[in-house]
């Protein structure tokens, strides 16, 4: 109860200090080796994409995961092949037993883009580092699958 109490306080507090919808990143800079300094880049990353650049990245690369952060309800009736569905309101307490790898490319919608935003700021706020949040189904032009 503490732990869903205090990530649900963090993910408030994140909210608050982010712009609404707009990308967030983080850099670290980290270790060297042997005499010369090296500098590796960390980023953390929630970027705001479309659509059309969410299917080209489906259809060119691999290892991403697609997510649909609505109701069950509404992934019945209708969601992009292959997603899978955690809702919104449950982020929380399931992201971490479902998606193991926290720095796989995560591709988060909803139906409208409010709920993805909000969910690619839960998913940060737990430490996930690959976020791509491209918006709503109701934008999507593509194959759709029905249960």
């Amino acid at each position: 109860m503490k732990k869903s109490f205090f990530l649900l306080l963090l993910l408030i507090l994140t909210a608050s200090v982010m712009a609404c919808g707009a990308p967030a990143s983080v850099i670290e800079e980290t270790k060297a080796e042997g005499t010369e300094q090296e500098t590796e880049e960390k980023q953390v990353i929630y970027k705001n994409i479309t659509a059309d650049e969410a299917k080209e990245i489906m259809d060119s690369e691999s290892g991403y995961v697609i997510l649909d952060v609505r109701t069950e309800e509404e992934y019945a009736e209708g969601h992009i092949p292959g997603a899978i569905l955690i809702p919104d309101y449950e982020i929380i307490q399931k992201a971490e037993s479902i998606l193991t790898d926290k720095d796989q490319r995560i591709l988060v919608y909803c139906r409208s883009g409010r709920r993805s935003k909000n969910a690619a700021e839960a998913l940060l706020a737990l430490g996930y580092t690959n976020i791509w949040e491209f918006g709503g189904i109701i934008d999507w032009n593509y194959d759709i699958e029905r249960n």
